[in-house]
């Protein structure tokens, strides 16, 4: 059967997709309607959680410097949550979007992924052995067979249209545009930014360096956007503007400009068959802090190496089908989250009471937090039929930092990860159980107990959640049963 996953969608989603297939040796073909990449894009952020997704796989570095911006705060519908008071273990990396989608190219084509530009789906059929998957470009009309097919292709999503995908319709269109344009601080001053009675305005920095460099964002609730292919202008922004405000806006032509808008939609299931969807294509939503973005990136990782393991002939039964089953409630929160904060803006007159009490609760700590953390901060239900309930803070998190000391000095916990293998983590004295059979899916360091992991063995997935903890002599029945659940059977001998 061939071996290749086809990816519709070259953005955040579609690209760490490739990376993870990459590194389980996956052929990946990565299909990008676009014929190039702008330096220009609308989102802008990368969490905390994702910088920690990254360094698991050693690509923090390419990412952030000492230069790298940092935004102490975000916001809850235009109410500042200060993320300075959560300590170290939240931020927004200022990374535009553009520059996410190129760094993750570059660390895919590494891996042997294929990124075709200027290529797009244009039908698709599914049989029992795989997927024949058609493609239009400037050079015609092409046709791949693949054993999957991956929809990481936007809020309309062909994959999902062609697939026949059904969705939960959460909230109905919106309509907003986004300008990045030259704005000096005094005109600034005269642009009515907030929430009106039609919608919102926004005016938010885009280089901490120049104050004059800002994006202007226009959100209009219950509008249907034009029709894709009526090029977006100045005018239009000027005059989205003019109805949220009332008042006019000034500005020079716009460097970059981009609409955006659709319904709130959840897909009833992440899987049909062997075509499945991550990203925006499976959870569109209005903009939400860069939540978008970042849950794009999480549905890719822990659905990169299930998918590995299936197409490779390793996965033991029902893996790929946690896929949905783990993101699927992600995917609706990320969405609740961003459909709570409408009735704090429209209509003003009934937003207003709800604005004032919110404004009060954000002043609590862990109601900072949580907001926060609503989407972010993700931890997977884990059990084994059969065996007895744990409870563990470590189970189903991820796996925190840690420096462990091993017989070839210290390492970072993190680091043992950059290879997307499994991870039985030995801590103090013992004897490690033998998984010689899962040699090839599942690496064995050992390493001195570690006073900020209270635990003595952690298996670790390698989307970087923990599987299994034991804090006393390994329980060699259930760690068996844990690694057999996630990855296989083991290797016959010989």
């Amino acid at each position: 059967m061939n071996d290749t996953v086809v990816i519709a969608g070259g953005g955040p989603a579609g690209l760490m997709l490739a990376c993870e297939l990459g590194l389980a040796g996956v052929p990946a073909v990565v299909l990008e309607e676009r014929p190039a990449r702008e330096r220009s894009s609308g989102g802008m952020l990368l969490h905390a959680r994702s910088v920690d997704a990254l360094r698991r796989r050693g690509l923090a570095d390419r990412f952030r410097d000492a230069g790298t911006p940092v935004w102490p705060r975000t916001h809850f519908a235009f109410l500042w949550l200060d993320l300075s008071e959560l300590g170290e273990t939240d931020y927004d990396l200022i990374v535009p979007q553009w520059r996410t989608e190129e760094l993750l190219e570059q660390r895919a084509v590494e891996l042997g992924a294929r990124v075709l530009l200027g290529h797009r789906l244009t039908g698709l059929r599914q049989d029992e052995d795989g997927v024949e998957v058609r493609v239009g470009s400037a050079a015609g009309e092409q046709v791949l067979r693949c054993a999957y097919l991956v929809g990481c292709d936007g809020p309309h999503s062909t994959v999902a249209t062609l697939g026949g995908f059904g969705f939960q319709v959460l909230a109905p269109s919106y309509y907003g545009v986004i300008a990045d344009v030259a704005v000096p601080g005094d005109a600034q001053e005269h642009f009515r930014a907030g929430v009106h009675p039609e919608g919102q305005f926004g005016v938010l920095p885009m280089n901490p360096r120049d104050p004059s460099e800002v994006r202007l964002m226009t959100v209009e609730f219950d509008r249907e956007p034009p029709a894709a292919d009526v090029p977006v202008t100045a005018g239009e922004m000027r005059a989205a503007i003019r109805r949220i405000t009332g008042a006019d806006a000034e500005f020079a032509e716009p460097r970059w400009m981009t609409r955006y808008g659709s319904p709130t939609r959840l897909a009833t299931s992440y899987r049909e068959g062997r075509l499945l969807l991550a990203g925006d294509a499976a959870h569109p939503h209005p903009p939400s802090s860069g939540n978008g973005l970042n849950t794009a990136l999480h549905d890719s990782l822990n659905l990169g190496w299930k998918l590995a393991a299936t197409v490779r002939g390793s996965a033991p039964p029902g893996l790929l089908d946690t896929y949905h089953a783990e993101r699927h409630p992600v995917g609706r929160r990320a969405c609740m989250r961003a459909l709570a904060q409408v009735p704090l803006q429209h209509p003003p007159e009934r937003a207003e009471p709800l604005r004032e009490l919110f404004a009060e609760l954000i002043e609590y700590p862990e109601v900072n937090r949580h907001l926060v953390q609503a989407v972010t901060r993700v931890r997977y239900p884990i059990a084994y039929p059969g065996l007895p309930a744990k409870e563990h803070p470590l189970l189903g998190d991820t796996l925190p930092d840690a420096t462990l000391r091993t017989a070839d000095g210290e390492v970072e916990a993190a680091g043992l990860l950059a290879d997307g293998r499994g991870l039985l983590l030995s801590l103090g004295a013992g004897q490690a159980p033998d998984l010689t059979g899962w040699s090839d899916r599942v690496n064995v360091v050992r390493a001195a107990e570690a006073g900020t992991l209270d635990a003595r063995w952690l298996l670790v997935r390698p989307d970087g959640h923990v599987a299994w903890v034991d804090t006393g002599e390994a329980d060699r029945d259930g760690l068996l049963a844990a690694v057999t659940t996630w990855f296989g059977p083991a290797r016959p001998a010989g």
